[in-house]
């Protein structure tokens, strides 16, 4: 009765969503029902002011935010699209190909999808225009670039973190990597060359349809929908400044002997004062040698452009509170439902109903959270939500929890971008002037063939 209970719960849930409900609010909401149908709403409000305060995202996400935005105010995040944009500008057959790779590149060290599809806008959308392509295939393959799942390469991106608190001990950031590369490479692949062919056609009979208009029409047309391309001089030590952090924790984190640098752990924690288990211990040091890393690359980008040295400071917490708004609150919420969903036996019967049907694993890893992330517009706080429930099958059908988590974090960022209530989405469709549901339906069957190519790759490995 319980679990018939929350199940339309849940349900309520998609419909509030779908509705155009706050999301933050509907998580929380159903959380709590959950929890008192469960006979347990303290294990909520536990739960909550717990993940409020974890330092295991609050952290990493909060540090990587602040980050991104001295990067905008030092113009190290304009040098780094300008400087990857420059080899394909002049060549227009690779300019929607390269907008999407740049848009992957560019959201691996600005872990923002919506502030990486800001900034590209600002210089891909008049490059784009000036060479002629339709508003529609302008904002899908900014879309499709800047929320793909770039950022999953970052080790203070969200979705690690989620992957890193659930599997504890079986994580580590290059493992993390390792297992995420080969499989957005794939999907990021063929999602691209699937838009790119579908493209061709569209953009056809758009310029069919140009040329079908009168000179005058057409000039209009050309004064109103074309911006000039503001030339822009690259300083190329501005435009590495991104990956400073990055590059200092792959440096840190690589085994003997290839280590770079070891960091002392008392450095970053208080090892005799700490109370838990060492893989805990670790897990502290893991997100504060995050946040020790991105802090480094604040000072980094801040020496490039020391103009703005008085306002460095003012301008990381403005980063710091965009995190906890945007990213930090989703993450709360989608914690609380994920706790209640547990609370009312749903987790557990979804793990003895993969453990009767092995096969399912992968394709529910995919479905499950694409679906999810369409409705709530958010990859980050699906994994949050649903990742748990699949470690335990994992590890008892001998399937790497990494590796599924990789999956988990593919598909809801797939589902992120075939959202059309999703930030990204919602300013990608502002900065080229379509309705966002036209980006959705140019973008579906691309992902979709993505996705697909993800799956299989999962299943060969099982």
């Amino acid at each position: 009765m319980i679990l018939l209970a929350g199940s339309l719960v849940l349900v309520l849930a998609v419909w509030a969503i779908l509705r155009g409900g706050e999301v933050r609010l509907t998580l929380l909401l159903s959380a709590l029902v959950l929890g008192c149908l469960a006979g347990q709403p303290d294990a909520i409000v536990r739960t909550f002011l717990t993940t409020l305060v974890d330092e295991r995202f609050v952290l990493p996400i909060a540090c990587s935010l602040g980050f991104a935005y001295v990067l905008r105010q030092t113009g190290c995040d304009r040098d780094l699209v300008h400087l990857l944009l420059k080899p394909i500008q002049r060549i227009r057959p690779l300019l929607l190909p390269g907008t999407v790779i740049v848009g992957a590149l560019v959201n691996v060290p600005v872990v923002s999808q919506m502030s990486t599809a800001v900034l590209l806008g600002t210089v891909l959308v008049p490059l784009l225009r000036a060479a002629r392509f339709s508003p529609s295939t302008i904002g899908s393959a900014l879309l499709l670039g800047c929320s793909l799942g770039g950022d999953l390469l970052n080790p203070g991106a969200p979705e690690a973190r989620s992957v890193s608190e659930a599997t504890a001990a079986a994580f580590s950031s290059p493992r993390w990597i390792a297992q995420v590369l080969p499989l957005l490479a794939l999907e990021l692949g063929v999602s691209t060359t699937l838009f790119w062919l579908l493209s061709l056609r569209v953009e056809a009979r758009f310029a069919k349809e140009a040329a079908a208009r009168s000179d005058s029409e057409r000039g209009e047309g050309a004064m109103d929908g074309s911006d000039p391309v503001v030339p822009h001089r690259i300083h190329p030590l501005k435009a590495v400044v991104p990956f400073v952090p990055i590059a200092l924790l792959f440096l840190t984190s690589l085994p003997e002997p290839f280590r770079f640098f070891h960091v002392p752990r008392h450095w970053l924690v208080d090892a005799d004062r700490f109370k838990g288990p060492p893989s805990e211990l670790q897990a502290h040091f893991d997100c504060r040698l995050i946040g020790a890393a991105m802090l480094i690359g604040v000072v980094v980008a801040t020496l490039s452009n020391r103009k703005y040295l008085a306002s460095t400071a003012r301008t990381f917490f403005e980063g710091v509170g965009y995190a906890y708004t945007n990213i930090l609150s989703l993450i709360v919420g989608a914690s609380c439902i994920g706790e209640g969903v547990k609370r009312i036996g749903l987790a557990a019967l979804l793990g003895q109903l993969l453990q009767m049907w092995p096969s399912l694993l992968s394709p529910a890893a995919v479905g499950l959270p694409l679906a999810f992330a369409i409705l709530c517009g958010s990859g980050m706080a699906t994994t949050q939500s649903l990742f748990g429930f699949f470690v335990e099958p994992a590890n008892q059908l001998g399937y790497d929890p990494v590796r599924l988590g990789a999956v988990v974090a593919l598909a809801a960022s797939a589902g992120r971008t075939l959202s059309p209530v999703a930030a990204v989405t919602l300013m990608c469709a502002s900065l080229v002037d379509v309705p966002p549901m036209r980006l959705v339906r140019r973008l579906a069957l691309p992902l979709l063939g993505g996705l697909l190519a993800v799956l299989a790759a999962s299943q060969l490995s099982l």
